[in-house]
């Protein structure tokens, strides 16, 4: 198992996890001792973007100040559009099921249309009532074109962004983030950002926290250090274009309350030339998660594979967490050792970024996804159950496997486009079906 090698890409973000960063593209944007001075530095606007309450405790106060070249406000007023595919809460489309469901990848757009990132995205399942800061979405995402006139921000949640096939940079408001099939990165709610392509199409997941704001999960007996370390969270540098739209306005598309609105704008809105503060985009990369497991016998539950956690009102209950199931040494002995059957209280979506995933060898595939909500049955199928029963049990590297799962306390419910897709596999539960018994009270 080789470790990654330090990115000479990284010297471009800023490391680390919940710090207050400073971070200006041109010397003396950001005013020294204070926030808002009577004339901002540079002549810029001074704007705060508030991610919490005012009155937050310190330590989970998210905001940052920034400085800008034009101020948030001008802009053409908003007007609905079309939501497209994407749907939000309350999801009452379709009842959700306790069935288990498993869909294969979705296809990309043929290459004479058009889709950009915020078009592509498809909602598959979410869960939480319109009158609750609680709950949350899963979206795939299908685009071959660049948001090229065109800006987003979301209102109602944060965006946690899963590549499986294709590379993505995001342009925001407080710098870049280039992104790549086995990276993550969230873009909390209210920041606006624009999506280009450079391999010319991509494919992958969004889990959309409609909660508290993403934490990285408690250590306990661990210690100090282990799963995903704070200093491998990489924050963008400033950076800004001052870009007018000439003829043709850009549009700026909002996410309002389960809605698309869209207004047009004159200038390009990723016009800030510093910033410092604690509400911020960042990225991931999943490779330096540091994987906790058995050395001896069994499975530690699966809660020692969240990279970060989204908390509820009711104390180690999540709103939703995001794990993963990355590369990773099996050494456990007399011990069956691909994922129990399991009923779970917590619901459960799973996505597949590359290789296999070692509970169900066919069928689940990368792109694809799989839905087993609060005490649905799962587990591996008959042809894993049957190979590892038999497995000769010596060190094995699984190398070849990057599984993630968003893990709510709240029921998912499916989206009608999830439920009427011929991507859904309509015989997912025959897996099962040859789980013969072995029942015998013969001890010879």
């Amino acid at each position: 198992m080789a470790l990654p090698e330090r990115s000479p890409e990284c010297d471009n973000y800023l490391a680390g996890f919940g710090n207050h960063f400073l971070s200006e593209a041109e010397k003396g944007a950001v005013p020294h001792g204070q926030n808002s001075p009577q004339k901002a530095p540079l002549g810029l606007y001074a704007e705060q973007l508030s991610g919490t309450s005012f009155v937050m405790a310190r330590h989970e106060n998210l905001r940052s100040w920034l400085y800008r070249i034009r101020p948030s406000v001008l802009h053409s007023p908003f007007v609905r559009i079309a939501n497209q595919s994407i749907r939000s809460k309350p999801f009452n489309e379709v009842e959700a099921t306790p069935n288990q469901l498993r869909w294969d990848a979705f296809a990309l757009p043929e290459m004479y249309e058009k889709v950009d990132f915020i078009d592509g995205i498809k909602t598959i399942a979410g869960n939480g009532d319109s009158a609750s800061l609680r709950g949350s979405a899963v979206h795939l995402y299908c685009a071959n074109s660049d948001m090229s006139d065109r800006f987003f921000y979301n209102s109602d949640g944060d965006f946690l962004v899963v590549p499986e096939k294709g590379k993505l940079k995001f342009a925001t408001e407080f710098g870049i983030i280039a992104l790549a099939p086995g990276e993550i990165a969230v873009l909390p709610r209210g920041i606006k950002f624009q999506v280009t392509l450079p391999d010319k199409s991509a494919r992958g997941y969004i889990l959309e926290n409609y909660g508290p704001s993403f934490k990285l999960p408690g250590l306990g007996p661990i210690g100090s250090n282990g799963l995903a370390n704070s200093r491998d969270f990489l924050a963008p540098k400033a950076a800004y274009e001052e870009k007018l739209s000439g003829e043709q306005s850009f549009k700026l598309t909002n996410k309002f309350n389960g809605n698309l609105w869209q207004a047009e704008i004159s200038h390009s809105p990723l016009d800030v030339v510093g910033w410092h503060g604690t509400y911020y985009p960042y990225k991931y990369d999943l490779s330096l998660f540091n994987v906790i497991n058995t050395v001896s016998f069994d499975h530690p539950d699966p809660s020692i594979f969240t990279v970060l956690t989204s908390p509820s009102e009711l104390p180690g209950t999540a709103n939703v967490d995001f794990v993963i199931f990355p590369p990773r040494w099996m050494v456990a002995e007399h011990t069956f050792r691909p994922p129990y059957y399991h009923r779970n209280i917590m619901s459960e979506y799973m996505g597949l970024i590359f290789g296999v995933y070692d509970a169900k060898e066919e069928g689940f595939v990368p792109g694809g996804g799989s839905l087993h909500n609060t005490f649905s049955a799962h587990g591996p199928d008959q042809a894993t159950f049957n190979k590892a029963s038999q497995d000769d049990l010596k060190p094995n590297y699984q190398g070849n496997t990057l599984a993630f799962m968003f893990e709510s306390s709240l029921v998912y419910a499916p989206t009608k486009l999830a439920m009427d897709t011929s991507h859904l596999q309509k015989n997912y539960q025959n897996c099962w079906q040859g789980l013969n018994s072995n029942f015998s009270l013969d001890k010879s």
